[in-house]
């Protein structure tokens, strides 16, 4: 096994270097001037040109990027040009807002759409199976920023059944003294339960609104998993011993199903991270996906590569973590890794 994650992370250095290349050599091509954006619209171009001398955007490209490199090689990722942070303390402090609710809409979605695509599978053309390909269809058929306008519009607007979509806390209760970044597990701490309830009615509907989208895979993957599993020859055998079908279903059937469900598990993960960015800005939240956007917006380069660079770290921890399932839900792949 530690050799297995030795080679994976070795094998994760080349695309990281790949992804600060990438990013570096895109965030150059993209349209606009940030120190013209930075100057201001009344600004002289002598005043622009000043500017761009200041921030060493008139430096040749292949020095520019040394000088980046450099920096990251320190655990610099720069400042911003818009709030005049350092773009590390700023990821820190946003990054939590992002993976509170990314990871409560993944465990949302894993709840409802493991049990569904097991009882689809074991009860074929039931309601319950009907059921899962019309809610694996409507998730992947509705857009991520659609399902939350709608659901903004029925609970908030119409129904008044949800809190206003602006942040992590009503704006009656202040935040939790930090420890984890999340503040549903610093209200608990803190032993703030009104701010505890606040900070979870917020997180309900963007978490529902990532679960639908990230539902619809986890779901289908699941049942498909599950029906090539029950028609194998070992599952046949267990019946044929006289097992009770919960065994056979939970004991044998479930754990050889999960492997293709863990991989889409990570799949899932990183598309999550993608339509996070949508999210957050349908409800306001300050996260690192609404930063991004921003930085995007008016060309500031350095949030948008400490960004890139941010998930692309995230998706090779998650990788290595889902290896490590891998070989504990299978001892065969500790075998071959």
């Amino acid at each position: 096994m530690l050799t297995m994650i030795g080679k994976r992370l070795m094998f994760a250095i080349p695309s990281l270097i790949g992804v600060v290349i990438v990013t570096f050599l895109l965030t150059r091509a993209l349209p606009g001037d940030p120190a013209a954006y930075f100057a201001g619209p009344a600004a002289t171009k002598e005043a622009v040109e000043q500017i761009r001398k200041k921030l060493g955007l008139d430096r040749p490209l292949i020095e520019q990027f040394f000088r980046y490199t450099n920096d990251l090689a320190h655990g610099d990722f720069g400042n911003s040009l818009t709030t005049g942070q350092p773009v590390a303390a700023e990821i820190r402090n946003r990054l939590p807002a992002s993976a509170e609710l990314t990871l409560l809409g993944l465990i949302v979605s894993i709840v409802i759409a493991i049990p569904l695509g097991v009882l689809a599978a074991t009860r074929p053309g039931s309601w319950v199976d009907h059921l899962c390909r019309v809610t694996t269809t409507a998730g992947v058929s509705l857009p991520v920023f659609f399902t939350g306008l709608v659901l903004v519009y029925v609970f908030y607007f119409r129904l008044g059944w949800s809190p206003a979509p602006l942040g992590r806390l009503d704006v009656f209760y202040s935040a939790p003294p930090t420890i984890t970044g999340f503040y549903l597990i610093d209200t608990l701490i803190a032993r703030d339960f009104e701010a505890f309830r606040s900070a979870l009615s917020q997180l309900i509907l963007p978490a529902t609104t990532l679960a639908i989208f990230s539902l619809a895979p986890i779901a289908r993957m699941t049942r498909a998993s599950m029906l090539a599993v029950l028609s194998s020859e070992f599952v046949r055998t267990a019946r044929a011993s006289g097992l009770s079908p919960a065994t056979v279903i939970v004991t044998y059937a479930f754990r050889n199903a999960m492997l293709p469900v863990i991989t889409t598990l990570s799949m899932v993960f990183s598309f999550l991270l993608g339509a996070n960015v949508l999210v957050e800005k349908v409800f306001a939240w300050p996260g690192i996906g609404s930063y991004a956007v921003e930085a995007l917006i008016s060309s500031d380069f350095a949030p948008v590569q400490g960004f890139v660079l941010t998930m692309a770290v995230m998706y090779v921890l998650l990788n290595l973590v889902i290896d490590i399932l891998y070989g504990v839900i299978d001892p065969r792949v500790r075998l071959e890794g």
